[in-house]
């Protein structure tokens, strides 16, 4: 049973998901909705949580200071309105929850950055998302040749149809295909 739910739940994953962590910073773009018009919001913070990491459910909570006020925002990653995740800074920490992010400010809340690849970790993502494209096209590809395919043998089907009933007309025959038609009954 278990393992036509994974299956079930796999389907759901996106298949590029950047690796992020505690202590990332990180630019999330989200799709926003406001009536008929949608557009693109950047929302850039602290992660300060990650949860679930394998899983369909894949959240990361992230925290930034908007106007004097602290902001934090869950995302989860798999969600169709999460558009990508960049991840800009990667701090060293020691732990998954960093509660005690809240209480800081000023430099106090400055974390010890880690040298890292930037582009290599989000190259991960570009291949995986252009694996995925790729697939979506030879995918389409397979349909509308499909699709083609059946047009094609339908209208063959029709042609040799209406050659059959042609040729019936030139005998002056009633072709096999139609029904003669019936004489009324006399009452």
């Amino acid at each position: 049973m278990q393992g036509v739910v994974q299956k079930i739940n796999d389907q759901y994953k996106k298949g590029a998901v950047v690796d992020v962590r505690s202590g990332d910073t990180v630019k999330v773009h989200q799709k926003i909705r406001e009536g008929s018009k949608e557009r693109i919001q950047i929302f850039q913070g602290l992660v300060i949580r990650t949860g679930n990491k394998d899983s369909h459910t894949s959240r990361i909570t992230v925290r930034r200071i908007a106007s004097g006020v602290g902001v934090e925002k869950s995302f989860l990653l798999h969600s169709p309105l999460i558009v990508k995740v960049e991840v800009t800074k990667r701090s060293r920490v020691r732990r998954n929850y960093l509660t005690y992010m809240r209480d800081r400010t000023g430099k106090s809340a400055r974390m010890t950055g880690v040298d890292f690849d930037r582009e290599a970790v989000n190259a991960v993502r570009d291949e995986a998302l252009e694996a995925e494209e790729t697939k979506l096209r030879e995918e389409a590809a397979k349909e509308a040749a499909a699709k083609a395919e059946a047009k094609a043998a339908e209208q063959a089907a029709l042609d040799s149809k209406a050659a059959a009933v042609q040729a019936a007309h030139e005998q002056n025959e009633t072709p096999a295909t139609e029904k003669p038609a019936e004489e009324p009954k006399p009452e």
